[in-house]
């Protein structure tokens, strides 16, 4: 099952999508700019093979829920995100934000 969610953080309307595998979850926040995403986004590969594209992502790891996404701490991102002042670490609410 596929769900398409919008979505208010502080006061702006962003995307949620959640699809349910076996044994898993996608989650993914996305805005028009950049996105935050489960543990399955492979950073490296948008850093090092996909770098032309200046992917704007963040990847939190252990979250089961879009809730538990916004909350979490990023455990990477990408280097365009470290150009919007996205870090690791930085909350995905928080990252959401940057990249309205």
């Amino acid at each position: 099952m596929m769900s398409l969610s919008p979505i208010e953080i502080e006061g702006q309307i962003v995307l949620a999508v959640e699809v349910r595998l076996p044994k898993t979850n996608l989650l993914v926040v996305t805005t028009e700019k950049g996105y935050i995403m489960c543990g399955a986004l492979d950073v490296a590969l948008l850093n090092e093979k996909l770098s032309d594209r200046k992917v704007i992502a963040g990847r939190a790891v252990g979250v089961r829920t879009i809730e538990e996404l916004l909350e979490a701490p990023l455990e990477s991102v990408t280097l365009e995100a470290e150009r919007l002042g996205i870090i690791a670490g930085t909350k995905g609410k928080d990252a959401i934000m940057k990249m309205l």
